[in-house]
């Protein structure tokens, strides 16, 4: 339900593109009724402003790649927490790592 990102970066690393494969395979065959919220995280370090930029371009990156995969765009709606939900607490590459992050929520 999660795709992890780089350092500063939206662009999708080839694990992440082949679990949202699955997503879509999952979304597009067996689930067609369902609506997906994707949400788009980031880490602590920088502004609140800059991070809710890079969420947002984070969910971007997952929606265009579903919709490219076939799932209607009109099923998929994006948010961005920014920095403002870690799913891990802490100050370190192991924490900031698990919190770049694009979530595949159902609605």
């Amino acid at each position: 339900d999660r795709v992890y990102f780089e350092t500063d970066k939206a662009e999708l690393t080839a694990d992440s593109k082949a679990l949202l494969d699955r997503q879509a395979d999952w979304l597009g065959r067996r689930h067609t009724d369902l609506k997906i919220i994707i949400e788009g995280h980031a880490d602590e370090r920088g502004t609140r402003e800059y991070n809710f930029a890079l969420g947002e371009r984070r969910a971007k990156a997952v929606i265009d790649h579903l919709k490219a995969r076939g799932v209607a765009a009109n099923r998929l709606r994006l948010v961005s927490y920014g920095k403002e939900r870690p799913a891990v607490l802490g100050s370190n590459d192991s924490a900031w790592s698990q919190n770049r992050r694009g979530v595949t929520v159902i609605e």
